[in-house]
């Protein structure tokens, strides 16, 4: 039980991570960014075991999934952001994605 208890909190923990990059994405407003906040939202979630990478991976494919539907950003964008989600989720520097002049805030 307790087990199941600490699972949930990573899980949530998570998904908690995930909104904090998306909610930083969209306050940057920033060009060519959403790469690294894609990255750096599963990373930090992942950080948090396997209840946090769980939390990532179904996070990230369903607003994959979303985007690719109703969007009409195309098939290489949807490829290229699911590059830096498993980047990121595999312990990947999100820093990979990041573009020049990005505040340090982010």
């Amino acid at each position: 039980f307790k087990v199941n208890i600490i699972f949930v909190s990573l899980l949530s923990s998570g998904a908690r991570d995930m909104y904090r990059a998306y909610r930083d994405m969209r306050e940057a407003n920033y060009k060519n960014a959403d790469k690294y906040f894609h990255a750096r939202g599963n990373y930090d979630a992942a950080q948090r075991g396997p209840g946090g990478a769980w939390a990532a991976r179904v996070i990230s494919n369903a607003r994959e999934k979303w985007q690719s539907d109703v969007s009409g950003r195309g098939a290489e964008d949807t490829r290229a952001d699911q590059e830096a989600n498993v980047w990121g989720r595999n312990g990947g520097d999100p820093n990979r994605y990041r573009p020049a002049g990005l505040p340090s805030k982010y």
